[in-house]
């Protein structure tokens, strides 16, 4: 009886803001403060931290569907901490802005995850949210990018351009790396820039009233 007791007890905020992921949540939130307050001072260690930062966005995640602890908290910080990682501020918050409506806007609809777009015309929206690896490969690629282009930089007030035609003079393992990355970099780009107006679209609004009826 007290085993049963236990197991139907109520969760609480408590129990939640414990979850396993999203502990590991709070671990990469530090670690990316950390990295970034000496990124300029030890490039080596901050690309450390940033990667092994990313590596735990998917350890979370399968932590999550291993002890059943999904939580909309635990994906809001998800999405938020993995952000943070982002070189360009542009870039930033247009991944922040269009995530997070599309988050909203499937919580809204009664879905289970932001990733569940059977119902969308658009192939390459499609197509990255509907194949798990193809989805791994363009957040990757984003990652990888980012920390190349960061470790070949000279300085901070370097042109990115000016790295980027260095690289492309010459064809070596490296920038055949980056030009793969790249690729990568510009579809998941592409579908931030696809996602963000979609959500301001009224029949995602309209589904919601209709459903809440």
């Amino acid at each position: 009886m007290a085993k049963k007791s236990v197991a139907q007890r109520r969760l609480t905020k408590l129990d939640v803001y414990l979850y396993i992921p999203n502990i590991i949540g709070y671990i990469r939130v530090l670690m990316n403060c950390f990295a970034f307050a000496l990124c300029f001072s030890n490039k080596k260690l901050f690309s450390v931290l940033y990667f092994v930062s990313f590596v735990c966005d998917g350890v979370d995640g399968w932590c999550a569907r291993k002890f059943n602890q999904v939580s909309t908290f635990g994906a809001v910080l998800d999405m938020v901490t993995d952000r943070p990682g982002l070189v360009f501020l542009s870039l930033l918050a247009l991944d922040i802005g269009s995530h997070w409506l599309q988050m909203y806007s499937t919580f809204l609809l009664g879905k289970a995850s932001h990733k569940d777009v059977k119902d969308s015309t658009n192939w390459l929206f499609k197509a990255y949210y509907g194949n798990r690896m193809f989805m791994a490969y363009c957040c990757v690629a984003c990652e990888v990018l980012y920390i190349i282009l960061f470790l070949l930089a000279k300085n901070e007030t370097e042109n990115l351009i000016d790295v980027l035609t260095g690289l492309a003079k010459h064809i070596t393992p490296l920038s055949v790396l980056v030009g793969l990355s790249l690729f990568g970099w510009a579809v998941k780009q592409a579908v931030n820039l696809i996602q963000l107006p979609a959500q301001f679209t009224s029949k995602y609004v309209a589904a919601a009233d209709e459903n809440a009826l």
